[in-house]
């Protein structure tokens, strides 16, 4: 469903803009995890690295579990017990998951944030005055073989809210306001089933549409972000030929008289006739069936009652 996002801020700006209030109510920053893989784009898409908010406590234990780490993790969650050497042999799609069955998946766990400045419908694209906060489940993924563990995530989604539903029929989970992404987070205070009742859709967005450049993940500049205005359909007018013919369709049919005429007409013209076939008072059937029909009729009469011919 979501197969776009935009992430574009510098890694202290949008550090900055995660700021939150820990449970003593001083603002802090989060600290980041490997913050050489965060990449700026505008255009991001499935299988590269975003930044990923989540709990400290995922990470060490002990930890206050209201304490945010920023960590770039890869779009399309790898799930822990994958048994393959290499992630793009995964045969599912996930990059997004369906709020209504992912507890019933054992690929997904929860406790993350996928921050992004938009995520986009390939033509479309949200905006905000405010990162866009998706909420999201992410795992760890070890090569069987050994090497560098694999963090990666998937975005939940839920059905679309009314504004969206002409642009598709599901959107991101989107955790609106900081005290709802403390909630999703906090795994060490909140429980599962009460995180789970931030998971619905949200009216509390705008939207514009974009340039069809976003479609190719090649392109990464301001244009894939920029707003554009959609064409606007012409209504196709009929031209002189097809108006004649319309009106000829529309007038009303021949009269009684006419085609009384026209029988008229018809029976002044010969009739083709031959020495095989004798004239019978039964009605004309027009068409090669009536004539092969009397033709047989004429067959089946005994000898006497034929004509000779010299």
């Amino acid at each position: 469903m979501c197969g776009r996002t935009s992430c574009h801020l510098p890694r202290d700006v949008l550090t900055r803009a995660c700021a939150y209030r820990d449970r003593q109510g001083y603002q802090q920053l989060p600290e980041w995890r490997d913050p050489d893989k965060y990449c700026p784009s505008y255009n991001k898409t499935p299988q590269s690295n975003n930044p990923v908010l989540l709990s400290r406590l995922h990470f060490e234990k002990g930890a206050d579990s209201s304490e945010r780490i920023i960590a770039p993790m890869r779009w399309g969650l790898v799930p822990s017990w994958f048994k393959e050497d290499d992630p793009s042999k995964l045969q599912f799609n996930t990059t997004n998951c369906r709020s209504d069955t992912m507890m019933e998946k054992l690929s997904f766990k929860l406790g993350s944030i996928g921050a992004a400045d938009s995520p986009e419908e390939w033509e479309k694209v949200w905006d905000n005055w405010r990162l866009l906060t998706m909420a999201g489940i992410f795992d760890c993924w070890e090569p069987p073989k050994g090497g560098d563990i694999l963090y990666s995530y998937t975005i939940i989604t839920v059905d679309s809210c009314k504004g969206l539903n002409d642009i598709h029929h599901r959107m991101p989970a989107i955790l609106d306001g900081d005290e709802a992404v403390s909630k999703w987070l906090d795994f060490g205070e909140v429980s599962t089933q009460e995180a789970l009742k931030l998971i619905h859709p949200t009216e509390n967005i705008t939207f514009h549409p974009v340039s069809p450049v976003v479609n190719d993940s090649r392109n990464n500049t301001p244009e894939c972000l920029v707003p554009v205005d959609l064409p606007v359909k012409k209504e196709l007018k009929a031209s002189g030929s097809s108006q004649r013919m319309l009106q000829w369709l529309a007038t009303k049919s021949p009269k009684k008289e006419d085609s009384k005429i026209a029988q008229k007409e018809e029976s002044d013209v010969p009739q083709w006739s031959s020495q095989f076939l004798q004239k019978s008072p039964v009605p004309t059937k027009r068409g090669s069936a009536g004539l092969l029909e009397r033709w047989l009729k004429q067959k089946e009469e005994p000898l006497a009652k034929r004509p000779h011919f010299q």
